[in-house]
């Protein structure tokens, strides 16, 4: 296909497969080649997929046809990867977070500025269509101005599941360990900063607090040195608006972003679903239906029922689903839709949304957060 972007992933880990899905969402990328630092994750992972694996990652780094480095490594790699990628000219999109310091992260951003190279990281669910249609809610006033919001991003004791057994699409082993010394904080708040910077701008203030509540993860994990499993901060925005943000192991899995208004409510159900139910409730209108009369039994029976209605109507979207493929439930996001996006930005000489100085004031954000700094000021954006 003519006009195609080449990119390579260095990095064939469990996430690897969850862009692998999603890329053929996006006729204009091309995937050239692959490397992972393990030869046996390597050739697995290009087995399953066949796809060319690179003898290194200076080679990959140097195929003149690649156009952006997709960093799939974990955490405490992305700055070198990022900042090789860079050194070599290249155009980088990287997982969450850019980097494990908010200086390293800021001297990424400063080195693509000075090479006029593209910068851009996850997560991609802030271009789903359920972000889009919650914009246009918002945009259209039903709700009146924006005053608070709740975002939660509540995993579920995963340490209590068998996830020893877990495996990606072609085989890898879900690294369970790792993410539990890296904290839930680093691999999840973004999910749902990238939602309310978006919508709402930039952050002037963040207030949190972090805590390791589960020391002991299971086999593998009594010895080690873990991150904060639960973290809550108070986000103030420029714009005025207030956010509370929670991210946890623990609670009962819970994704949604519930945003009150001068006028009403907007609930997201779930921020991992490209096209998730959208609901609205507006102040004084009369409930629907099964909402009164669930309120009824309850009262009659003098008891709470074991499940909550999310508040108010769903919103229809304006436009039926494209054919995307997604990954399977939980994870229902198009990875590769940030990747595509930096690509068509390249092309047409802007930025795209996820990149530069606003990848650095989500990176700060969340760094803040799995800190739990009391009373921080992010990379003004």
């Amino acid at each position: 296909m003519s006009g195609q972007t080449d990119i390579a992933f260095i990095g064939t880990g469990f996430v690897a497969d969850y862009y692998m899905t999603t890329l053929a969402n996006h006729p204009q990328l091309r995937l050239a080649g692959v490397w992972d630092s393990d030869p046996i994750r390597l050739k697995q992972f290009c087995n399953y997929w066949k796809i060319r694996p690179y003898a290194s990652e200076a080679e990959s780094l140097s195929d003149p046809a690649v156009t952006i480095i997709v960093n799939l490594t974990t955490p405490e790699s992305h700055y070198t990867v990022n900042r090789a990628a860079l050194l070599a000219g290249k155009h980088v999109y990287c997982e969450k977070p850019l980097a494990m310091t908010a200086d390293e992260a800021r001297e990424l951003v400063a080195l693509s500025a000075e090479k006029a190279l593209v910068l851009a990281g996850a997560p991609a669910n802030a271009l789903s269509d359920a972000r889009a249609h919650c914009a246009d809610i918002l945009a259209s006033g039903i709700i009146g101005t924006p005053r608070l919001a709740y975002a939660e991003m509540e995993d579920g004791p995963v340490f209590h599941d068998k996830w020893q057994e877990w495996r990606s699409r072609s085989g890898a082993k879900w690294p369970a360990v790792h993410e539990f010394e890296i904290g839930c904080t680093l691999e999840h708040a973004g999910y749902a900063a990238s939602w309310l910077v978006s919508l709402f701008g930039p952050v002037a203030n963040v207030a949190a607090f972090s805590a390791l509540t589960f020391p002991n993860k299971g086999p593998g994990t009594e010895s080690l040195v873990l991150g904060p499993d639960f973290s809550v901060g108070c986000l103030t925005f420029r714009s005025g608006l207030v956010a509370r943000l929670t991210t946890g192991l623990a609670a009962p899995r819970d994704r949604s972003l519930t945003i009150a208004g001068d006028k009403g409510t907007l609930v997201v159900r779930d921020l991992w679903d490209n096209r998730s139910p959208i609901h609205v409730e507006l102040a004084g209108a009369k409930r629907p239906l099964l909402h009164r009369l669930v309120d009824r039994l309850e009262w009659q029976l003098q008891r709470k029922f074991p499940f909550r209605l999310t508040a108010g109507k769903p919103v229809a979207y304006p436009h039926h689903a494209g054919k995307n493929t997604l990954p399977a439930y939980p994870s229902q996001i198009d990875f590769v839709r940030g990747i595509a996006a930096q690509a068509d930005a390249i092309r047409s000489g802007v930025q795209p949304l996820f990149s530069g100085e606003t990848a650095l004031h989500l990176t700060d954000i969340v760094l803040a957060l799995n800190a739990g700094k009391r009373d921080h000021t992010p990379a003004v954006l």
